[in-house]
């Protein structure tokens, strides 16, 4: 089967996993700290705070930044629920804005008055251009779990040059993986210490009333990632750009080898950014006859993202396909090709001839 992603994991990987697993510590350990500094390494960021997964990141970011019931949180319709639900978490009311066809981003130019909270989503690694935000809200939030390794011209994404903080995932078929996992970048103090409490029950320790003594103030969560985990993430950082590159390069062969089908090819990144391409998602007629056809042949296709106004949780929100015609227009031919690392020029070959025949 080839998948439309996948980890590349190799003899490096496992090593650093198996020293973890051979030494003192398999979670609040050493290998923490060190994963997190190779994430600012990385981005440029001031803070690396690392959590249990991307979900638990968005919610960790939507609590550090006090957001509330009176708040109104927006994001993008075409991305997966975790980026509204993590509004929902606290209380907020949830909006959306229509994509922009050129970028499949969220318009950046369309923010409502009374959006306080933005959850701006790099779909498929291609980032949003936060320079040309009409109105800045209180809050912004980068939702960058298809973004680790692209970069704008303000240089990688997570370093936070126009929002507040910036949410990472590590789930396999993201740029590097820790198994589940994610990140969150901020270059505030302030909000690092509570993204800190907050992935770890709202725990403060006081050692001067006792090496033992600790106090909780805030409610918080377990969303600790694991040493294990993170000895895995820090290990495939060292490939990241490696892998970010074949991802391009995967992405430019799909240029030339579709450039003569029936299809809308993805937004290519412009002057001055640099696509991630977690995601290489096409437009095709039929899709549904498309769709099979690849999945017949072996071919495990997705389609990334039944849009957020779609699911049955979403009738708070209180719209429907027609409030978003970009999304709506651009969901119906939606298919997510096969790109990971270790895709051979064989197998794109392969997908490429099934999805002729299927057109």
């Amino acid at each position: 089967m080839i998948s439309y992603g996948r980890q590349s994991i190799d003899d490096d990987d496992i090593a650093a996993v198996t020293a973890v697993m051979k030494g003192d510590w398999l979670t609040q350990g050493p290998a923490i700290e060190a994963f997190e500094q190779g994430i600012i390494r990385d981005t440029g960021a001031r803070h690396a705070i690392a959590f249990a997964n991307g979900t638990a990141t968005l919610h960790g970011c939507t609590v550090a930044a006090g957001l509330g019931p009176e708040d109104v949180l927006a994001t993008s319709p075409l991305t997966f629920m975790a980026s509204a639900n993590c509004g929902r978490y606290v209380g907020a009311s949830i909006d959306l804005i229509d994509i922009d066809p050129a970028t499949l981003n969220l318009d950046p130019t369309k923010i409502g008055s009374d959006v306080d909270a933005l959850v701006a989503v790099h779909y498929a690694g291609l980032p949003v251009d936060l320079r040309a935000l009409n109105r800045r809200p209180r809050v912004v939030i980068e939702d960058a779990a298809h973004a680790l390794g692209a970069m704008t011209p303000d240089g990688p994404v997570g370093n936070c040059a126009h929002s507040d903080m910036c949410s990472f995932s590590f789930h396999p078929v993201k740029p590097v993986t820790t198994g589940e996992g994610g990140v969150v970048t901020t270059n505030s103090d302030e909000l690092a210490e509570r993204l800190r409490r907050f992935r770890s029950h709202g725990i403060v320790r006081q050692p001067e009333l006792g090496g033992w003594y600790y106090d909780i103030a805030d409610l918080g969560f377990n969303y600790r990632l694991t040493d294990m985990q993170a000895a895995l993430g820090l290990s495939q950082l060292n490939r990241l750009h490696r892998f970010i590159d074949r991802r391009n390069a995967i992405a430019d062969r799909y240029r030339l080898l579709l450039a003569d089908l029936p299809v809308t090819l993805p937004p290519a990144a412009p002057e001055g950014f640099r696509h991630g391409y977690h995601l290489f998602a096409i437009q095709v007629p039929d899709r549904p006859r498309v769709f099979a056809a690849l999945r017949d042949a072996g071919i495990f296709v997705q389609v990334h993202y039944v849009p957020v106004y779609a699911h049955t949780i979403s009738a708070d929100i209180g719209k429907s396909a027609a409030d978003y015609p970009n999304c709506a227009g651009v969901y119906e031919g939606l298919i997510s090709m096969p790109v990971y690392p270790d895709l051979t020029d064989d197998e794109q070959d392969y997908v490429v001839a099934t999805l002729r025949a299927a057109l």
